[in-house]
């Protein structure tokens, strides 16, 4: 069994998750003294309990906020010795929704959850959504705490109803051990000694019951090393990572699952201390260096393997946990981490969305903050991602904002979908380059943004009809033209711009490999769309134009009448009125729409093609 285990502390707010561990600590010894002397004369406003007796909701919360509003805000970690020598990492997870990314953390990597319930108020949504959290990071031992039975009489019949309600939930997550006990965190009913309170309980304390989990350590798996970095010296090449799964031995023949080239490991190198050392193996959660028999070529983010690798794939189901306050789109572009893997991944579809409390699964478009649901998800290139069940350290992944770097989602790889390997790129010999130099010009791409009605179509008009009179192939992909064919299926939500802008960078992307210039007019109102397309184009191939002008010009101009649509309540979606557009940071034009046209098609052409005659 494993030496060191981590629990998660989850459940609703006010449920007792921060008092109950509080007396847990407490009473085993685990909490220093001062701390505890602190928790005597600290007092909330409101509080009860007389001054000189510990507060034991004050022993986790560390932060100012989490006493000033006795609520949990981050993740509080404590340690605890348990009787059977095992030691134990606690984390104080908070209970409100709007932190329920902070649960989610600590849930990951937790081997063991305690679920609290108030016996007063009964279960909440947040509980079953924690439990739900709990059963997706792969958590398979919960003892389930039923609080504050004080507070109704000890009630054997409220503690049935209870534990059965839960138990439906953690058997649909396929949580294997489920350990009721009844509790009172205040006045300490059954959580280090049995309590006559309840002399019809006849199963473990609760500390008992977290010692009696069985968490199986396993070594003999293959391995699974995702390169960290590469650390070079004179006469020397290693390569370093934490192990993930099975241990590390040297005499092994590893693979680099990305290139299928293999070597032999002739030696490890790790720290004792501060001190260097070659040690025998190295086992999951531990840092080591492998030197190899020959050089081959491993970079940063490769995964190193034993036995048959994983399969490669750009396509992949997975469940995620939303986090964020802006909705997941599909179509819109994210960065996806999995360890020291990093690679720009798009939401194509999502499946359903999951309803916490019972189970069943509903079909959805988007994902709301907290949502769990099932995505799909294309990568940029393919990728060693694992099933979650297999695998936490190469299975979960996490979604991050491209442009703010803000954590989106937490993800659980399910499976590599099938098309993800049975679709082939064919390389032909014609390529761009050979195109270009029959076209006599480079290819470029130009994309036009900025509000309906601000001169996008009309500048794009003129440029095209410039470059055709130089002799220069070109082709115009406009906004209203592509919704009136390709793009007829989608709307004006955010998700459906993301679609719209995700399909028109795609076929700019093949008319820009055709040796074109290609123009792009569309209003395309969110950054992080806007660079996702930037990202399909090396440096230099993508120029990006803002059309400046002033709303107060666009609606007065209005020639397609949408502004006289939004004002009449018909069009409620209508960028720079009912929804927002994000003023590019970093365009390489800047063109202002009531200027005159033929000046802003010199500016235009002059970038597109410097030196060309205008």
């Amino acid at each position: 069994m494993k030496a060191l285990i981590r629990v998660v502390v989850c459940g609703s707010v006010d449920d007792g998750k921060s008092t109950l561990l509080g007396r847990l600590l407490s009473e085993t010894g685990s909490i220093p003294e001062d701390q505890l002397e602190s928790a005597r004369f600290t007092r909330r406003p409101g509080s009860t309990i007389p001054l000189g007796e510990i507060d034991y909701s004050l022993v986790t919360d560390g932060l100012e906020a989490e006493r000033e509003q006795g609520i949990t805000i981050d993740v509080a970690y404590r340690h605890l010795m348990l009787p059977s020598r095992r030691r134990a990492i606690l984390a104080d997870a908070p209970g409100h929704e709007q932190y329920t990314r902070n649960m989610a953390v600590a849930a990951s990597t937790a081997d063991v959850g305690i679920l609290l319930i108030d016996a007063m108020r009964g279960t909440k949504r947040q509980t079953h959504r924690h439990l739900t959290v709990c059963g997706l990071m792969g958590v398979r031992h919960v003892v389930l705490a039923v609080n504050k039975l004080d507070g109704v009489a000890y009630d054997q019949g409220i503690y049935n109803e209870l534990v059965a309600e839960v138990s439906d939930t953690a058997r649909r997550m396929e949580i294997k051990s489920v350990i009721p006990v009844p509790v009172s965190a205040l006045v300490g009913d059954n959580v280090l000694a049995h309590s006559p309170n309840t002399p019809w309980y006849h199963g473990p304390t609760l500390l008992d019951a977290l010692d009696a989990a069985e968490i199986l350590e396993d070594p003999s798996g293959e391995v699974r090393l995702p390169v960290q970095t590469i650390i070079r010296g004179k006469d020397f090449r290693g390569y370093g990572g934490l192990v993930a799964q099975g241990a590390v031995r040297a005499g092994q023949r590893i693979t680099v699952a990305q290139s299928g080239q293999q070597a032999t490991i002739v030696r490890l190198h790790g720290l004792d201390g501060t001190r260097p050392c070659e040690p025998e193996q190295a086992i999951p959660g531990e840092s080591v260096t492998i030197e190899l028999d020959k050089d081959i070529d491993i970079a940063r983010s490769d995964l190193l393997v034993t036995g048959e690798p994983p399969q490669l794939a750009d396509r992949f189901a997975a469940d995620v946990v939303w986090m964020s306050d802006q909705q997941l789109a599909h179509g819109r572009s994210y960065t996806l981490r999995c360890g020291p893997l990093e690679v720009p991944a798009t939401v194509t579809n999502v499946r359903h969305r999951l309803d916490v409390t019972n189970g069943n699964t509903m079909a959805a478009r988007l994902l709301e903050i907290n949502d769990v649901g099932r995505v799909e998800i294309a990568t940029s290139r393919p990728v060693t991602l694992e099933s979650y069940t297999e695998s936490r350290e190469t299975g979960g992944f996490i979604l991050v904002d491209r442009m703010t770097g803000e954590t989106l989602a937490a993800g659980l790889t399910r499976f590599a979908l099938r098309r993800a390997t049975n679709v082939v790129p064919h390389h032909f010999e014609v390529d761009r380059e050979a195109r270009q130099v029959l076209n006599g010009h480079p290819a470029k791409v130009l994309w036009l943004t900025g509000f309906s009605g601000s001169g996008k179509s009309t500048i794009a008009d003129a440029v095209e009809r410039r470059l055709h009179s130089l002799g220069i192939r070109s082709f115009v992909l406009d906004g209203d033209n592509l919704r009136s064919g390709l793009n007829k299926d989608l709307g004006f939500t955010p998700e459906d711009r993301a679609e719209n802008v995700r399909r028109v960078a795609e076929v700019a992307r093949l008319m820009y490999d055709a040796g074109v210039v290609v123009i792009v007019a569309l209003v395309s109102p969110f950054r992080a769309d806007r660079q996702a397309a930037r990202a399909l184009f090396d440096d230099g191939e993508f120029v990006e134009a803002w059309v400046d002008t002033p709303i107060e010009v666009a609606m007065e101009r209005d020639t397609k009448g949408l502004y006289a649509k939004s004002k009449a309540g018909s069009l409620p979606n209508l960028t720079g009125v009912g929804q927002q557009y994000e003023d590019p940071e970093s365009a390489e034009l800047h063109l202002r729409g009531t200027d005159d046209v033929e000046a802003n098609v010199s500016k235009v052409i002059e970038v597109l093609l410097p030196g060309a005659v205008v």
